[in-house]
């Protein structure tokens, strides 16, 4: 029995129809967009992901309401309309936005998801598709959701910049936020401040009284100096040893006496005992501090340099004191508690 010819246009019929309802039913959450932007295509496993019904988005251009509380271009988007340009702004991480246009890219990001009240880090993967003459027939975009991986990493990240006696920053996370704030102050034209605090006679007291005090010492200490943090934007951090440091971004010279004044004040209220060299039977510290505009020639490391340089004066100077290095002045203010 001959069989029978099925005409081309019906095997594209019927191939076209089989990939929609392919997408439809996968079970990665996916949407098509038209060449004009419009939503043509609204999986199932998108909805569950978005909270947002096929029937509200389908003929649309509002697929943006799935994930976003105000307007603005999703992934596939960026491509209809020839906008990679944008990826650094839109996206925490993305591809090579050069081969965009043509393959596709990746990209990351945390999307709040309104309709669903959660926010989730999703994995994104946007292609287009052409005809044979090289014309856009349509964008397809993909979505996962790793936001368990995304925070776990987070959390990893920031134990690695953690002080594991103190629980404040460590040197490497000093040295990262350091970059970034003078970053920050450089861009802004703000001040920053650094102070430099050490433990007054810390390795008599450790030789006195052991290495276990010796350690609840520095975490009294931090715990001080996370009292005297004034705003969300200051930073504390272990530098080394018995040496800590306080980073305070847009501080002037007056702000940096406000918190070393505290800071000394707070130990003199923990008044640990210390009986083998601490200036008045307790443990004290001495700060150093230093303010500068940040200055293009310049770096946070001449800032790190004129902080010590004042931490090294106030211990030379009899200890528990605040001695506060300023630009374009050779002159320092001691004060002693």
């Amino acid at each position: 029995m001959a069989k029978k010819n099925i005409p081309s246009h019906q095997l594209f019929d019927s191939a076209r129809a089989f990939s929609v309802k392919l997408m439809q039913f996968l079970v990665v959450p996916t949407f098509v967009l038209a060449p004009d932007g419009r939503v043509l295509i609204w999986n199932r496993a998108c909805e569950t992901l978005t909270g947002l019904d096929a029937k509200d988005v389908v003929g649309t251009k509002n697929h943006w309401r799935g994930f976003y509380e105000t307007p603005r271009p999703c992934l596939a988007d960026l491509i209809v309309e020839g906008r990679t340009q944008e990826l650094d702004g839109l996206y925490v991480t993305h591809g090579d936005p050069e081969i965009t246009s043509t393959f596709g890219v990746h990209a990351e990001n945390w999307c709040h998801m309104p309709r669903r009240g959660v926010e989730l880090y999703l994995a994104i993967d946007a292609g287009p598709i052409y005809d044979d003459n090289g014309e856009l027939l349509a964008v397809v975009e993909t979505l996962r959701d790793i936001s368990v991986q995304k925070r776990s990493q987070t959390a990893l990240e920031r134990l690695a910049l953690v002080d594991g006696l103190t629980g404040v920053l460590n040197r490497r996370g000093f040295d990262e936020q350091m970059t970034l704030e003078w970053s920050r102050a450089r861009s802004s034209g703000l001040p920053i401040t650094l102070l430099m605090i050490d433990v007054d006679n810390f390795k008599s007291f450790n030789d006195h009284y052991g290495h276990p005090l010796g350690d609840e010492c520095l975490r009294t200490v931090a715990r001080a100096l996370g009292e005297a943090v004034l705003r969300p934007n200051d930073i504390v951090a272990r530098y080394g040893g018995e040496e800590f440091a306080f980073i305070l971004p847009g501080a002037d010279a007056a702000g940096a006496d406000v918190v070393a004044t505290r800071i000394r004040t707070l130990m003199a209220e923990a008044a640990i005992p210390h009986s083998a060299g601490g200036i008045d039977g307790h443990v004290t510290v001495s700060v150093g501090g230093a303010t500068v505009m940040p200055r293009i020639e310049a770096s946070s490391l001449d800032l790190i340099r004129h902080a010590d340089a004042a931490l090294y004066k106030a211990k030379s100077s009899g200890r528990n004191c605040f001695v506060a290095w300023q630009e374009n002045s050779t002159a320092s203010h001691e004060a002693h508690l």
